[in-house]
């Protein structure tokens, strides 16, 4: 009884952080989407949130890391050796790894630069490609280790690779979509650069 409360209390630790990085990550998105379809330039993201983002999702993702080694030590002391062999764990710690290694390419080079620059838009080419890959990786993790934590049907019943299907689907599918926006938003953004300079020419004429 008393292993049970213990192992009741770590799950919801690692609910809590789950759901803070959860939050913050899908706050963060919203706020560049609305950004890209206001497609002006002039507009920044905020700084201070950049930064606050990058140190609670990274105390998230440490706490995520602490709570969830715990669970499943708990879990193995329990069943035995045998316990790892269920898909859907290895699933997950495959994502929470991919996830992990995502977050410190996010935290020591994209959010630096989005800091620096403000904007998607102001990214050179490259920089801006591999921003919205990394953020589609991170977006798309997160939400997935999030099903899979919570999937107790998909236990023994499925392959690791029919469980992680859906997985480079959902990153491309993502990634392509942010890259379609971001074009959008450049052709706007440059067609409300051309009126403008359009209408102070008109203007300096008169």
């Amino acid at each position: 009884m008393e292993i049970e409360f213990a192992r009741m209390g770590i799950v919801y630790l690692h609910l809590i952080a789950c759901c803070v990085a959860i939050g913050l990550v899908l706050t963060s998105d919203i706020a560049m989407v609305k950004q890209l379809f206001k497609a002006d330039p002039a507009d920044r993201l905020d700084s201070k949130h950049l930064s606050d983002l990058q140190k609670t999702v990274s105390l998230a993702l440490i706490a995520l890391w602490i709570t969830g080694v715990a669970i499943i030590s708990l879990d193995a002391s329990i069943k035995g050796w045998g316990y790892f062999a269920n898909p859907k764990l290895q699933s997950k710690i495959a994502i929470v790894m991919l996830l992990t290694l995502n977050g410190f390419a996010l935290h020591k080079y994209v959010l630096p630069l989005m800091q620096k620059a403000g904007s998607l838009l102001k990214l050179s080419f490259n920089q801006r490609m591999f921003a919205i890959f990394t953020g589609a990786v991170s977006g798309v993790s997160w939400f997935y280790a999030a099903m899979l934590g919570i999937g107790r049907p998909l236990n023994w019943k499925y392959s690791l690779l029919e469980i992680l299907a859906a997985y480079p689907v959902l990153i491309v599918g993502g990634f392509a979509s942010m890259v379609l926006l971001t074009a959008w938003s450049q052709h706007k953004a440059s067609r409300s650069d051309a009126s403008a300079y359009q209408g102070n020419l008109f203007a300096g004429a008169h």
